[in-house]
């Protein structure tokens, strides 16, 4: 398992206080008014981005990226970051927000070198993904970027963290991600974000039929 490290651990980062927010300037709140399939009235609560890109329709980019031309079985890149929501170091796909004319595969490639340093080639997409529909209408897509090794560009990978960014990357072998994940989370007291939890659960089940 290869990993980076920061001054500035994200296993540091705490919440001091939890209070109402009426208009947020990144995520809002809205109340839905709809009728069910029995054509009775119902309302919904639900959380809105404002940063929604216009040129796709569409919220962020998560990136499944795997290290190629490496002597050591398959590896896939994933980042550390402290998340206020849930109190905790969240391992996650590398990710980020789609910006005003900028598509799927040029925000996949760039969010990759500013979270993890790699340099790599975008491959496919996947189709428009809601990661919480109960709660909100954030889509998003899975993006595939390959990474390869011999590429001089990626024989130290700097990432380009913004200020008030503290993320660490690392990568963990495909053969036994789920293995590997579950263990870092009792070992560090972290968890997983749950599209990439499904997404090492899915190689398991695969693996095993």
């Amino acid at each position: 398992m290869a990993s980076s490290t920061i001054k500035n651990s994200p296993f540091k980062a705490k919440v001091t206080s939890i209070e109402p927010l009426n208009e947020g300037k990144w995520i809002q709140t809205r109340k839905i008014n709809y009728d069910d399939p029995n054509g009775d009235a119902r309302v919904w609560e639900m959380a809105v981005r404002t940063t929604r890109s216009t040129t796709t329709n569409l919220d962020a980019v998560s990136i499944v990226s795997i290290l190629h031309n490496s002597h050591k079985p398959k590896e896939v890149v994933l980042v550390k970051q402290f998340r206020p929501p849930t109190e905790k170091v969240i391992i996650e796909l590398p990710a980020g927000l789609i910006d005003p004319n900028e598509t799927v595969a040029s925000t996949a490639v760039r969010e990759l070198i500013e979270e993890t340093g790699y340099h790599g080639t975008f491959k496919s997409q996947s189709i428009p993904l809601f990661s919480d529909p109960g709660l909100t209408n954030a889509n998003m897509v899975l993006a595939y970027v390959d990474v390869d090794l011999n590429d001089p560009k990626n024989q130290n990978p700097q990432p380009q963290l913004e200020p008030g960014e503290f993320i660490i990357t690392f990568t963990l072998p495909l053969d036994n991600l789920l293995e590997e994940l579950e263990e870092m989370c009792k070992k560090e007291g972290c968890s997983v974000d749950a599209r990439l939890y499904h997404f090492a659960k899915g190689l398991e089940i695969a693996k095993n039929l």
